[in-house]
């Protein structure tokens, strides 16, 4: 699949899980922004797309904005959804990733709001919350919800398998300059040199008994 093609399926796939969202019962609103920190994480399919954004809307100099902000820590991923799936699958320990977390606000936040809303990554459009997580300082996410999360990125990293994962801050900077860009396109990429990890292919979904059923129309959707 080339990747105009495969950007396509990904607007496609963020169409189905908008839908799935615009249903839930959350707290979630404009001007809530206590979720976007610098912990975000996407594919390198992702990425491009953010960064085709910056560049065709006039808005390049967030790359700088960004690059100003890399000294400060960001959580970076080191290992993939499907990575996990294929460690749970063979019994195997599961690496905890849970301390290397920080709280800083995402760099290009601009007056609370998000200046690339529409094309952003999945990693921020599946975070919600039964309530509001200014006030209680965390969120309350449906465990239905986490598994269809789940689902939803395992089928964006399966699309993107030979390409890389990585900090929203690191992957954005890969694509600066267009050569990286061009390389992508062709299918050239090294993620270890550029602080990204390799993404995969899915190897089974991860998906629990109890929602087996109740995930079927979203998966039916997904697929066609």
């Amino acid at each position: 699949m080339d990747l105009n093609s495969k950007l396509d399926v990904l607007d496609r796939i963020y169409k189905v899980y908008d839908d799935f969202a615009r249903n839930l019962d959350v707290a979630c609103k404009k001007y809530c922004d206590t979720c976007c920190t610098r912990n975000v994480t996407l594919t390198t399919l992702e990425g491009y797309m953010v960064a085709d954004y910056f560049i065709s809307n006039g808005k390049a100099d967030l790359f700088d904005v960004i690059r100003k902000d890399l000294h400060k820590g960001r959580f970076q991923p080191g290992i993939t959804t499907n990575r996990l799936a294929e460690l749970s699958i063979a019994g195997e320990d599961i690496p905890d990733e849970t301390s290397q977390y920080f709280q800083e606000e995402c760099p290009i936040l601009t007056d609370r709001q998000c200046p690339v809303y529409k094309v952003r990554p999945f990693g921020c459009r599946c975070f919600v919350s039964k309530h509001s997580c200014s006030g209680k300082g965390y969120a309350d996410v449906d465990e239905f919800i986490l598994t269809v999360n789940n689902v939803f990125m395992q089928y964006i990293e399966h699309i993107d398998s030979q390409g890389c994962s990585g900090n929203f801050i690191d992957v954005l900077l890969y694509f600066q300059p267009s050569e990286a860009r061009r390389n992508y396109s062709e299918g050239l990429l090294n993620c270890a040199k550029n602080n990204l990890i390799s993404n995969r292919s899915i190897p089974a979904l991860m998906i629990p008994p109890e929602h087996q059923l109740k995930i079927q129309p979203i998966l039916q959707a997904i697929l066609s």
